[in-house]
């Protein structure tokens, strides 16, 4: 590596191969975009590698600039770790704590219990971000990530399973119940054939290949809406319990889902991480039959 690499230039490249986007990029660093174009450049020509190409859409890695990423990646996390541990911050329980979860997660199961933890930590900055996306531990994007199927590899990830969550199927509860044998022949709101894979989809596909569908959504919180106005069954967690606007048509789930909580290696030796991951774990405790249905 050449002598004058400026290693600030490590998290511009990280966010570019991620985003492939100059301006992208640029608002998840509140930088410039033409500063990251300036500085990516430098580091090329410090390094006398191609790191970047561009197409119609997006810049792309070249296979030195993947080498690259992949090895910037653990250097940025373990320099991110290094200044975390050596701090004063290591054993305060204050500061920020990013947790990333499914909306539902946050508004039917956390949010409640979040004044109480505020009440006895103050100092502590709780970041919730909603999303499904498989956020990168190495790079620090999240320091919790509850999911709801076991992850894939991540080199500063540590993962635990927390329990199971329960699907059940409600209507709309200005409707008449529907018999469970008659299920297969109602209409259904379902989520879109990108995530057909998941138990849920499966499940109802089970019921009728050709089960009828007018109305896809990619969020719980709309498949709900929309079965409470009556656009079909739907498949939804337990822990919703009995809203006004929806009838449960079983007592039991169909469905059972694994609850996993990720977080990064760093976890257990930061003050205010152990406290959260606690937190989370007895929460889930708590809440288990809730959650199960």
């Amino acid at each position: 590596m050449a002598n004058d690499f400026d290693w600030n230039d490590i998290p511009l490249i990280l966010s570019l191969a991620r985003t492939g986007s100059m301006s992208a990029s640029g608002r998840t660093l509140g930088v410039d975009a033409s500063t990251i174009s300036r500085r990516i450049g430098a580091a090329e020509k410090s390094l006398q590698l191609r790191l970047f190409i561009r197409d119609n859409t997006r810049y792309q890695l070249t296979e030195a600039g993947r080498v690259f990423v992949e090895h910037g990646e653990a250097v940025y996390g373990n320099v991110q770790s290094m200044l975390l541990a050596s701090s004063s911050e290591a054993e305060a329980i204050s500061g920020q704590v990013r947790i990333a979860a499914i909306d539902f997660l946050f508004n039917y199961w956390l949010l409640p219990h979040l004044p109480a933890l505020n009440a006895q930590y103050p100092q502590l900055e709780l970041h919730l971000m909603a999303g499904n996306d498989n956020l990168s531990f190495t790079r620090r994007e999240a320091d919790f990530a509850l999911r709801l199927a076991q992850p894939g590899e991540d080199a500063a990830l540590v993962m635990r399973k927390l329990g199971d969550i329960g699907w059940a199927v409600y209507g709309s509860a200005a409707s008449e119940p529907v018999p469970r044998e008659q299920w297969g022949r109602q209409p259904w709101v379902m989520f879109g054939e990108q995530l057909a894979h998941v138990p849920e989809m499966r499940w109802i596909r089970a019921l009728d290949p050709d089960v009828r569908s007018p109305v896809r959504v990619n969020s719980l919180t709309t498949m709900m809406r929309a079965c409470e106005e009556g656009l079909g069954l739907a498949l939804l967690p337990c822990l919703i319990g009995h809203p006004p606007g929806l009838r449960r048509l079983d007592d039991k789930p169909v469905v059972q889902r694994e609850l996993w909580l990720l977080s990064h290696r760093d976890a257990g030796s930061i003050a205010r991480f152990r406290v959260v991951a606690a937190w989370l774990a007895r929460l889930y405790v708590e809440s288990q039959d809730m959650l199960c249905g």
